[in-house]
């Protein structure tokens, strides 16, 4: 029997991928729509792993705003920015790079490479340029971004919180570092959770069906603690599921029929 979890989430599922990053765009330029209506800019996050690919949509999506958007990386790897490895290259790559010349371009906040030897610093100054971008307009204690877009690993692991890692208890910086990741490579930063459940609105991706038996356990058994489930926003029913029913085949979380 289909049930709800005690935080509302909506989840909505299709059966192709095609019909999947779809509908993800049109809901990420409405998002932007309402933002940029209220304060004249999108706020958004990405993730790394296969996110950047659903977000192929977007490319030619005639509602999308690009000049309005500030991009910054929900993790990153402490490689170059040019590195397989960085999220940021792997963004570039699969969607920025694509986007045509004669349109306006986002502005996108990276870390900063002349730090990759210091983590602490290399964290320390990706959260300076969150502060420069929310606490001096909008005065929070953290930041609200319109939209964080993540992805979940076969752990159920998001950005880079894993699994029985004590970075799941931090609960005052914005931006943390961590040296071993069980993912390599092993050094990242990576928002935390007070950040990720301050936004206004957080989708997670999940296409791959090899992944089933993970959404089975984060949307039916939250109680078993796995850090995707532990992303609820503060902000009631903003929490969004985008999923292939392939990947959705053993749960039992009832579906939303997808609309704008």
């Amino acid at each position: 029997m289909p049930h709800t979890a005690p935080n509302p989430l909506v989840l909505f599922s299709f059966p192709s991928s095609a019909e999947l990053t779809d509908a993800l765009a049109n809901f990420i330029v409405k998002a932007q729509k309402e933002a940029v209506e209220k304060k004249g800019r999108f706020t958004v996050a990405l993730s790394g792993g296969s996110l950047p690919k659903q977000l192929a949509a977007l490319i030619n999506h005639p509602g999308v705003k690009w000049d309005k958007w500030h991009v910054f990386y929900a993790d990153e790897r402490a490689v170059p920015l040019d590195h397989e490895d960085s999220n940021h290259g792997l963004a570039v790559r699969e969607l920025f790079s694509k986007i045509p010349a004669s349109q306006p371009q986002p502005t996108i906040h990276t870390l900063n490479p002349e730090y990759l030897d210091d983590l602490e610093e290399l964290a320390d100054q990706y959260e300076k340029e969150l502060i420069q971008e929310f606490a001096m307009k909008d005065s929070a204690r953290f930041p609200i971004f319109d939209l964080i877009l993540l992805g979940i690993g076969p752990d159920g692991h998001t950005c880079s919180l894993f699994p029985g890692h004590e970075l799941l208890s931090e609960e005052d910086r914005w931006v943390a570092y961590i040296e071993d990741s069980p993912k390599p490579p092993p050094k990242r930063i990576t928002f935390t959770f007070p950040v990720l459940n301050h936004a206004a609105r957080i989708a997670f991706v999940a296409a791959d069906a090899a992944k089933a038996d993970t959404l089975h356990t984060v949307l039916d058994e939250p109680e078993k603690g796995l850090p995707a489930s532990r992303v609820r926003p503060a902000h009631p029913g903003q929490l969004y599921w985008f999923v292939a029913d392939a990947a959705a085949e053993k749960v039992q979380f009832a579906r939303t029929p997808f609309k704008l």
